[in-house]
């Protein structure tokens, strides 16, 4: 079992508990602080779940990010890097799909001006694939908004 900060706890099949949902582990990915908080959650849902894991981060413009393909292209490349998917063009749509549907939470209501800090949790098994986002916003320092968005889709 391990122990993350905040009180949360993963759980490996020899404790005969099943594994955490998708959804859950990706949001938790986007979430954790520290780069030694999410390895170790890597390292968890990896080795005790079989499960793939990715995490990114990334900055800009809603115009910038979302526009120009740069948030899609950055979510690819980690899935790629890391093996959350294969380079398969049924996974590639579901990866797409799936960023999208989280996007549409982030980039909702607001300015196209706005500034973004962006840490992208990703997660698969061989049959579902989660993409989670978590960051903030801001048209100025005093206006940060948080925001979460989540996707998941069938692979």
């Amino acid at each position: 079992m391990l122990l993350l900060e905040g009180g949360h706890t993963l759980k490996g099949p020899s404790t005969g508990k099943v594994k955490p949902s998708l959804e859950r582990s990706a949001i938790l990915l986007a979430l954790s602080e520290t780069r030694e908080e999410e390895d170790k959650l890597k390292k968890s849902l990896i080795e005790s779940f079989n499960l793939r894991c990715g995490v990114t981060e990334l900055g800009g413009t809603v115009a910038n990010l979302q526009h120009t393909g740069k948030l899609t292209n950055s979510v690819m490349s980690t899935a790629f890097n890391t093996g959350v998917i294969p380079k398969e063009d049924r996974k590639i749509h579901a990866l797409i799909h799936a960023t999208l549907e989280a996007s549409n939470s982030i980039f909702i209501h607001t300015n196209s001006n706005a500034s973004f800090a962006l840490k992208i949790g990703l997660v698969s098994d061989s049959e579902w694939l989660a993409v989670a986002i978590y960051g903030r916003s801001s048209l100025h320092p005093l206006l940060e908004h948080a925001r979460v968005g989540l996707g998941v889709m069938h692979l």
